[in-house]
């Protein structure tokens, strides 16, 4: 009996609620649904319409968090019809909420204004350096929506992820075109990476250090695995030296022989040309790190 319910599987469609967000299950209530459909759920802040982003398909039930809601229905031209009204009602939420800020001299910057579907509340996202006292605010919001106000404060990150734009690579912001959640990035990595560590050039328009060297890293973990290291002792065709530069992309060392005279340019060979006698280390300055911390928060 134990077994069977240890391979118990339920049947579940995926469904997102925002263009790139987290996917929650639910239960189809025997619907077959297709990937972009949209559909009306019960969620844990009230009636949504979301977007089908897994369609009908069983899951082991310990992957469940139960209980699982049920599908209300597929969303039909009324509740399209409304989802397009709330929009037109967003936009002037949010002029009015900025008027409101203004009026109240808060020093916060509002990015974004959302409606829930059954417009029991409307959500205003907002960035602020510190902690913000918005009780007057909410309650002066509360007397024209005549609806639930919440006030969230956001991080940098989710704002770009929110907004959008174009990265320094020229393509779309990841955290807004295909990344689900933000995950922790370091200067470790950006170190093990071998990037500059110069602020305009390790970090994203959030101003924090660009996610991309998250996906990133387990290649160059690999590479650094068969790459000597700055400060390695390599033999090479031409004899014994020490790497003074090394690409992990290309494969390509440049080593100070020791053969060579002192003011010689370094000789340049790929890493399979070479031998590890002794390999370096990675340096990771600590003030260096403490002055770029902020980029990681």
């Amino acid at each position: 009996m134990r077994e069977m319910q240890e391979g118990a599987m339920a049947e579940v469609i995926g469904v997102r609620f925002k263009e790139v967000g987290k996917i929650y299950y639910f239960d189809p209530k025997n619907t077959k649904l297709k990937t972009g459909e949209k559909v009306i759920v019960e969620t844990a802040r009230g009636i949504e319409c979301g977007v089908v982003a897994l369609a009908n398909k069983n899951v082991p039930d310990e992957e469940i968090i139960h209980p699982l809601k049920p599908l209300i229905r597929k969303a039909n031209d009324n509740d399209l019809a409304h989802i397009e009204e709330n929009k037109k009602r967003e936009k002037e939420a949010f002029k009015t909420c900025e008027k409101k800020i203004a009026e109240h001299k808060l020093d916060m910057n509002l990015v974004d204004v959302e409606y829930t579907f059954d417009n029991n509340k409307i959500l205003f996202y907002f960035t602020a350096d510190g902690r913000v006292d918005f009780r007057a605010l909410v309650k002066d919001l509360a007397s024209v929506f005549r609806t639930r106000i919440e006030l969230r404060q956001i991080g940098v990150r989710d704002e770009a992820k929110m907004l959008g734009g174009l990265g320094v690579c020229g393509r779309p912001f990841c955290c807004h075109s295909f990344m689900g959640d933000f995950q922790p990035v370091s200067i470790k990595m950006a170190k093990e990476q071998g990037l500059s560590l110069s602020p305009v050039k390790i970090s994203g328009t959030c101003g924090r250090l660009m996610c991309c060297l998250k996906y990133e890293q387990d290649a160059y973990l690999d590479l650094l695995k068969h790459t000597p290291k700055v400060g390695a002792i390599v033999k090479t065709p031409d004899g014994k030296g020490l790497v003074v530069e090394n690409n992990l992309i290309s494969g390509k060392l440049k080593v100070k022989l020791d053969a060579s005279p002192a003011d010689a340019a370094p000789a340049t060979f790929s890493v399979k040309e070479v031998k590890i006698l002794k390999d370096g280390y990675i340096k990771m300055n600590k003030k260096e790190i403490d002055e770029l911390k902020h980029l990681e928060e």
